[in-house]
C-alpha cells in the first residue's frame, strides 16, 4: 500500500498516529511497518508511553538531592531514610478505565502501582489514593464513586498492603472525566534496588507471572484519547485484575531478587511485552531476541499482535544472570506461577519478534523506547482567564449567618469526613501504622528502626485553573505543610500531573506554568521531584477537568513516638494560631458552597514565609512542645478548628477562641484559605517556649483560645467591639461532617 491509500489512512488513524509520525516510522525501518509493528509503535508512540507533549517541560524539574536513591526514568523513584534503607514511591493515574468499569480500572491501577514498587525490590507497605468525582447529587457520580472506592479496597486488601491515607474532592466538572490517582511507597535496602534493564548478551529473557489474553489491548492509546459519548463502549480495553496472582508474584519477586539471580526486570504495565521488553533493552543500549512461541496465553488463536500489544495484569519480564534459568524457573513455580524463557539479550539494539519460527517484527528498541516525536506544542491563556480570575467582592455579602455557613462546608463532600472511604480499607494490616486516616498525613512506622515516614496526596485543582502557576505552587506548600504538621522532614515528591487536550494551547499553557510553579516551589522547599505520571486527554466532548497536577509527597520523622496528630487532647490546653490571615476568599470552598462561585485569584503564597512556619512547627514538634498540629486549607480557620475538635472518634473537645479581624471581612477571617497557617495546642506551661520558637523564627504567633467543653465557640474581636458570630455544639458538627458522605451514598 501507498501512503496515499484509503486503507492506509484508515490504518494509521485507527491506530491515532499522524502522517508525519507514520513517516518517521518508515524512515527508521526503512521500509513501511507490518501490522504487528505498526501497533507496537502506536503503543510506544502514543502520549502514554512517550510523554510526547510534555518531556520538554517535564525536564525543568528538580529531580536530584542528597538523599535521591533513583530519580525519574525508572519504574519509581528512591529516596535515602538512613541505616541503609531507601523508601520507593510513585504515583500513577488510571482514569479513563475507571470511568468506563470503575471496579476494574481501579484495582488494575492500585495492581499497576504495586508492581512498579516491588519490580524495584521494595515491598510495599503504604498505598494512598487521590480521587476526583463529580457532584454526588448525579446517580452516575455515585455509581462511579462507589465502584473505584471498592476497587481500590478489594485489590489491596487481598494483597495485604494497607491504603492507609488519601484525599477526595468533588466537582462538576470530573463527571465525565473522574481522576484515580494511586500512590505507593515500599521499603528496601538502598544497596539492592533493581533496575529495567537488560544488561548482558546471552542472559535469558524470561516471562512470568499470569497468562496472556485479550484484554487491554490499546489500553496506553486509549489512555491517550479524548472521550466522547461513546466511551463508555470501549470495556473490551479495560483489564481484569486477580489480587491472589499479585501476591503470588510479589513473592517471588522479591525471593528471586534475593537469592540473587537477576540482572534486571520490569512488569509488564502500558503496552504489555512491547513496552517491557524496547524499554529494558533501550535502557542498556541493547537489543533483544523475542520468540513468542513459548509465551503462556489463556486464548487460543492469539496473533502477535495481540501477544505483544495486551495488557493483561500481573506479568513480569526478567532478565536473568547467564545459567539461572533454571533457578528462575523453580522459584516462580513455587510460587505457582506461569513462567517461560522467551528470549534472549542480543548486542545490536534490535527488538526482534519471531512467532513459529518466523520473525513478525523488527524495529530498533531505541526507536520504540526513546525516540518518539517530541513536541513543543503552542500555548496560551483562554479567552476566559481574566474573567476566572476576576472576583468583585461588592457582588458578595459578607457572611450573616457564620453557624450555617460552617455547617455547610463541613457537610460539603470536599471537607467532610471521608471515613465511609477509608472503613472500607485494610488500613491496619502488617501492624505499621502510626497515624490512621484522617489526620493531616499518614504515618507509617519502618520496621527494625525507630523511625516513621509520613505520607501524603495533594492538590487543588480549582486554584490551578484560576492561575495554575500558583495553584501548582499552593499544592506543594501545602503537601509540604501537611507532613510537617505530622512531625515529618520533607524529602521526596512524585506527581500524577492530569490535564486536558495537549493539542489545545490553553490546556498546554495550564501545564507549562503549573510545571513552572512545581518546579519554582520544589527547589526553594528543596524537596525534590523522584518519579512521576503525565495523564493528558481528561476531557469528554471537548470539556476539560480543571488542572489538577496531583502531587504525593513523603516526609521523615526520626522518633516515630514524636509523629503528631491534628486533634486536640485536652481540656485546658491553649490554641495558637501561627501565621497571618488576608483576605484570601478567591477559589475558596466557602465562595463555591455557599455563593455558588469558583472566582478570583487563588490564596497569596510567600514561600519564605511558608519556609519559616514550617521550621517553626517541626521544631516545636521535635521539642514536645505541642499537643497538635493541623494546617489551614480548605474551609479556612474556621473549619480547621472545627476539625480539630471532631476529627477523632475517640473523643471529642471543644474550643473557645476569639479571631481578631483588623480590616478583613468576617467571612475572610472565618472562611478564607489563606495559607502558611497553622493551628497548634499547647499545654499552658509551654504557652511562653511556643511562643518564644515563634518569635526567634519570625513567625506571627497568637493565643486565640482554649481547648474545653462541649460546644465550638468563635468570637471576631475589631477595634471598638468582640462579637460571637459561632456557638453550636461539637455534637452537631461532628454529626454534620461524620456521616455527609455515608447519607449521599446509601440515597439507593
Amino acid at each position: 500500500m501507498t501512503a496515499g491509500d484509503s486503507r492506509l489512512r484508515d490504518l494509521i488513524a485507527q491506530h491515532n498516529l499522524t502522517d508525519d509520525e507514520y513517516k518517521k516510522i518508515v524512515e527508521i525501518l526503512g521500509r513501511d511497518p507490518n501490522l504487528t509493528e505498526l501497533g507496537m509503535f502506536s503503543v510506544m508512540w502514543s502520549e502514554h508511553c512517550s510523554y510526547k507533549s510534555s518531556r520538554v517541560h517535564l525536564k525543568k524539574l528538580p529531580t536530584t538531592g542528597p538523599r535521591v536513591v533513583q530519580g525519574p526514568g525508572e519504574n519509581a523513584g528512591a529516596v535515602d531514610i538512613g541505616d541503609g534503607l531507601c523508601v520507593v514511591f510513585k504515583m500513577e493515574s488510571h482514569n479513563h478505565p475507571s470511568f468506563i468499569e470503575p471496579y476494574q480500572g481501579a484495582a488494575t491501577g492500585v495492581g499497576g502501582i504495586l508492581r512498579d514498587i516491588f519490580t524495584m525490590g521494595a515491598r510495599p507497605i503504604a498505598l494512598l489514593d487521590s480521587l476526583r468525582f463529580g457532584e454526588l447529587s448525579s446517580a452516575k457520580n455515585r455509581h462511579l464513586m462507589r465502584g473505584v472506592v471498592a476497587g481500590i479496597a478489594g485489590y489491596g486488601n487481598c494483597m495485604g498492603v494497607p491504603t492507609v491515607g488519601g484525599e477526595v474532592r468533588f466537582d462538576d466538572i470530573y463527571s465525565m472525566n473522574p481522576l484515580v490517582n494511586v500512590f505507593c511507597l515500599g521499603v528496601a535496602h538502598k544497596d539492592k534496588i533493581f533496575r529495567g534493564t537488560a544488561a548482558g548478551v546471552g542472559n535469558p529473557v524470561i516471562y512470568f507471572g499470569s497468562k496472556t489474553g485479550r484484554d487491554g489491548i490499546h489500553g496506553a492509546t486509549m489512555a491517550s484519547d479524548s472521550f466522547d459519548d461513546q466511551s463508555e463502549q470501549k470495556r473490551p480495553t479495560v483489564q481484569v485484575g486477580d489480587p491472589f496472582q499479585e501476591k503470588l508474584l510479589l513473592e517471588a519477586c522479591l525471593e528471586l531478587m534475593a537469592e540473587d539471580l537477576l540482572v534486571g526486570i520490569q512488569d509488564m504495565g502500558a503496552a504489555g511485552l512491547t513496552s517491557s521488553s524496547c524499554e529494558m533493552a533501550s535502557r542498556a543500549g541493547n537489543g533483544i531476541d523475542l520468540d513468542l512461541t513459548n509465551v503462556p496465553r489463556r486464548e487460543p488463536g492469539m496473533t502477535p499482535y495481540e501477544l505483544m500489544l495486551s495488557e493483561s495484569q500481573e506479568r513480569m519480564l526478567m532478565v536473568a544472570k547467564a545459567g539461572k534459568e533454571d533457578d528462575c524457573i523453580r522459584i516462580c513455580r513455587k510460587w505457582d506461577l506461569d513462567v517461560a524463557v522467551v528470549g534472549r539479550v542480543t548486542g545490536d539494539g534490535m527488538l526482534r519478534v519471531k512467532d513459529q519460527g518466523q520473525v513478525v517484527a523488527e524495529i530498533p528498541a531505541k526507536a520504540l523506547a526513546d525516540d518518539g516525536p517530541r513536541y513543543e506544542r503552542p500555548h496560551q491563556p483562554p479567552a476566559y482567564q481574566d474573567m476566572l480570575a476576576n472576583l468583585n467582592y461588592d457582588a458578595v455579602p459578607d457572611v450573616k449567618d457564620a453557624n450555617a455557613a460552617l455547617l455547610a462546608l463541613l457537610e460539603s463532600p470536599t471537607i467532610a469526613s471521608k471515613r465511609w472511604v477509608y472503613q472500607q480499607y485494610d488500613h491496619m494490616v502488617r501492624t505499621n501504622s502510626v497515624v490512621r486516616p484522617g489526620s493531616d498525613a499518614a504515618v507509617v512506622r519502618i520496621k527494625g528502626t525507630g523511625k516513621a515516614v509520613a505520607m501524603t496526596v495533594d492538590c487543588n485543582g480549582r486554584y490551578c485553573l484560576l492561575h495554575p502557576y500558583e495553584g501548582a505552587r499552593l499544592a506543594v506548600a501545602e503537601a509540604a505543610r501537611n507532613l510537617v504538621c505530622s512531625g515529618a522532614e520533607p524529602i521526596g515528591l512524585t506527581d500524577c500531573l492530569n490535564f486536558g487536550n495537549p493539542e489545545r494551547p490553553e490546556i498546554m499553557w495550564q501545564f507549562v506554568l503549573a510545571i513552572e510553579g512545581l518546579k519554582d516551589a520544589c527547589e526553594f522547599l528543596q524537596v525534590p521531584i523522584v518519579s512521576g505520571n503525565v495523564s493528558f486527554y481528561n476531557e469528554t466532548n471537548g470539556l476539560s477537568i480543571y488542572p489538577t497536577p496531583m502531587l504525593g509527597m513523603v516526609g521523615l520523622i526520626e522518633d516515630a513516638d514524636r509523629a503528631m496528630t491534628q486533634w486536640f487532647k485536652q481540656d485546658g490546653d491553649d490554641i495558637i494560631l501561627l501565621g497571618s490571615s488576608r483576605e484570601d476568599l478567591g477559589g475558596s470552598e466557602y465562595l463555591k458552597v455557599v455563593h455558588s462561585r469558583e472566582q478570583g485569584s487563588p490564596p497569596f503564597l510567600n514561600l519564605e514565609t511558608e519556609r519559616h512556619v514550617q521550621d517553626c512547627v517541626l521544631s516545636l514538634i521535635r521539642a514536645g512542645l505541642v499537643q497538635s498540629a493541623h494546617d489551614c486549607s480548605d474551609g479556612g480557620l474556621a473549619v480547621a478548628l472545627a476539625e480539630c475538635c471532631i476529627s477523632t472518634e475517640d473523643r471529642r473537645l471543644g474550643a473557645v477562641v476569639t479571631l481578631p479581624v483588623g480590616r478583613l471581612r468576617h467571612d475572610a477571617v472565618l472562611f478564607g484559605e489563606s495559607q502558611s497557617r497553622v493551628v497548634l495546642s499547647s499545654k499552658p506551661e509551654n504557652r511562653e517556649a511556643v511562643l518564644e520558637h515563634a518569635r526567634q523564627r519570625g513567625v506571627p504567633a497568637e493565643i486565640i483560645g482554649g481547648v474545653g467543653g462541649a460546644r465550638f465557640v468563635a468570637y471576631v474581636r475589631d477595634a471598638h467591639s468582640t462579637t460571637r458570630v459561632i456557638d453550636r455544639p461539637v455534637s452537631e458538627l461532628y454529626e454534620a461532617w461524620a456521616h455527609s458522605l455515608e447519607r449521599t451514598l446509601v440515597q439507593e
